[in-house]
């Protein structure tokens, strides 16, 4: 990784999902990967105030995570606490109103 950090992890509670640490190319697939394990969040909410970095790979988890959702539950996630940066890439690709609540 870039940044010599390593990907960092959604944790659940039961009610809502956290995201901590890194999401970036590198770590993408794992991250992915281990939130499949995890059950989807009864509130719908998850709160990406954790994310210290972020690329256009978060995005493309982001957008399997609300895939997931929707095919399993019929439901939407609602993401929160969604950094800046995370934002204006959002914003770039055009898919804010996916991202951003």
């Amino acid at each position: 990784m870039d940044r010599d950090e390593t990907p960092g992890a959604f944790a659940a509670d039961g009610e809502r999902w956290t995201f901590r640490g890194v999401l970036t190319f590198d770590g993408a697939m794992a991250v992915l990967d281990a939130a499949a394990s995890l059950p989807l969040p009864r509130s719908g909410v998850v709160d990406l105030s954790g994310l210290a970095h972020a690329d256009s790979a978060a995005l493309a988890v982001l957008l399997a995570l609300r895939r997931r959702a929707s095919a399993e539950r019929n439901a939407a996630l609602r993401f929160v606490g969604v950094p800046p940066m995370l934002d204006s890439l959002a914003r770039v690709y055009g898919i804010e109103a996916l991202i951003v609540a």
